[in-house]
């Protein structure tokens, strides 16, 4: 590490946090002020607003876009180096641009470090305060699963539900499905079913029971019987930012069971997943191409750098925007959806750096 180096990093982390703090006090202001109207009408205390809502929100926004504040904060110190020719004076010096690199690579390497461990292990047990912080003053976000709801709860066990009222714990034209190597072992049908949250149990009112057997079917009626499932209401009322209050590891195991039961909205878990790892990535790959773009000394210096910057920006978003809605709308592979638009500003950082000045 030489004194270039440390002054590249130093300049690159300055910049970096300066925009997002920048950017954080825009972001707040036009949030209270959306806001305000909520906070008075529920009478919030400004301890609350301040320390539940803000000092939470803080973190969860700034590492959801910080590969874009990465991106432009090394277009603007570096366009800034190309314009007061260091950039020139550094390469004339014998230094090459592979060299130049380094302390590039390096910062981004150790934002993209703490990003990663802020989005997996440290930010969502305070999304977890923010959102009920949210769901209690500002809105809900329950998820309700209401008509045609099927689910495997175990290996071989399905079950179908015509319909769940999620405030009285009722679900109604309830079906259990049981199968062993293929075949139909039981059918049980019942016209509701209601959660005893004394219990745990599932009543089962008005059913019917067929077993099949190798020596014939079996019918069994009733008025109630009590099972236990592997279900509970809060099946039916996740909230869609339930993953965001998960760190890695629990998120991992919570997809395992959602697939079990072939939830609806695994496809969204797993984009959240993969998004955690590839954002991190984003912010290297972002540092390179604007490097690559900011280095070269040319007319318009840094407002075009910036304009150019802030486009590819914009298109980094958009082009997130509509691969993570092939996933969740036809069958392109969520980790495929996430990772393309890396995987093609991969090649756009390539194409530009052996463009760039050398």
């Amino acid at each position: 590490m030489k004194k270039l180096d440390w002054y590249i990093i130093k300049k690159f982390l300055g910049t970096f946090f300066f925009t997002l703090a920048l950017i954080l006090l825009i972001v707040i202001i036009f949030d209270v002020s959306e806001k305000i109207d909520d906070f008075l009408e529920h009478e919030v205390s400004l301890n609350a607003i301040i320390f539940e809502y803000y000092f939470n929100f803080i973190p969860y926004f700034g590492n959801l876009f910080s590969p874009l504040f990465v991106f432009i904060s090394v277009i603007f110190f570096t366009s800034k180096m190309a314009n007061d020719t260091e950039i020139i004076a550094i390469l004339n010096s014998g230094m090459s641009f592979k060299r130049l690199l380094k302390p590039f690579m390096i910062s981004s390497v150790i934002l993209g470090l703490l990003s990663f461990i802020l989005g997996n292990f440290i930010i969502p047990p305070s999304n977890s305060e923010r959102i009920n912080f949210e769901n209690k003053y500002l809105k809900n976000k329950r998820y309700c699963s209401a008509k045609n709801i099927h689910m495997q709860l175990q290996p071989g066990q399905y079950m179908y539900m015509e319909n769940f009222n999620a405030s009285r714990n009722i679900g109604y034209k309830f079906t259990l499905e049981n199968f062993k190597d293929g075949r139909l072992q039981s059918k049980l049908k019942s016209d509701y079913v209601q959660y005893d949250t004394i219990s745990h149990k599932w009543i089962i009112n008005k059913y019917e029971i067929r077993e099949f057997k190798t020596t014939g079917e079996i019918i069994t009626t009733g008025a109630t019987i009590d099972t236990s499932l592997n279900l509970r209401p809060y099946d039916f009322t996740k909230r869609k930012s339930l993953v965001e209050t998960m760190n890695m590891f629990e998120l991992n195991d919570y997809i395992a069971q959602e697939e079990l039961k072939g939830s609806e909205q695994i496809v969204y878990h797993k984009i959240e997943k993969h998004k955690r790892i590839a954002f991190p990535f984003a912010s290297i790959i972002l540092t390179l191409i604007a490097v690559a773009i900011a280095s070269r000394k040319i007319r318009g210096g840094i407002g075009l750098h910036l304009g150019i910057g802030i486009l590819i920006a914009f298109t980094y978003i958009l082009f997130m925007q509509v691969s993570t809605t092939f996933a969740t709308n036809s069958n392109l592979a969520p980790a495929l959806a996430v990772w393309t638009p890396n995987l093609c500003y991969m090649v756009l950082a390539g194409l530009l750096l052996y463009k760039a000045p050398k």
